[in-house]
């Protein structure tokens, strides 16, 4: 995501932009948008994966998200993806095999420390 600053505002006296300036900021903004979109559904199903790892593991919810990182680490799985199949997982989705044993070894080692 790129940062807005007075430097990217033409100053008050200058011409107004061109067709070309107005469609590249145009696309420029919808990346942004879409990016935007992109995380906050990310975040809300990481969330979600952090509800269940908690119920599944009996574990406080601040643990949770450590619980997802490492599977994520020891899979070299995005994050994301993880979540994803946690959270599908109680409705009958498949939790592949290695992000299962990857689970129940941080859970184990969760509920050890």
């Amino acid at each position: 995501m790129t940062e807005h600053s007075q430097e990217d505002s033409p100053p008050l006296d200058a011409d107004p932009p061109g067709p070309e300036e107005l469609a590249r900021k145009i696309g420029q903004l919808q990346r942004e948008i879409g990016q935007l979109q992109e995380a906050v559904v990310s975040h809300a199903v990481i969330d979600q994966a952090i509800g269940v790892v908690v119920s599944l593991g009996g574990l406080p919810p601040d643990l949770g998200f450590g619980v997802l990182r490492t599977v994520s680490q020891q899979t070299n799985i995005k994050l994301r993806e993880v979540a994803e199949q946690i959270v599908g997982w109680p409705g009958g989705k498949e939790l592949s095999e290695d992000i299962r044993q990857a689970l129940k070894a941080a859970l184990a080692q969760e509920g050890s420390a």
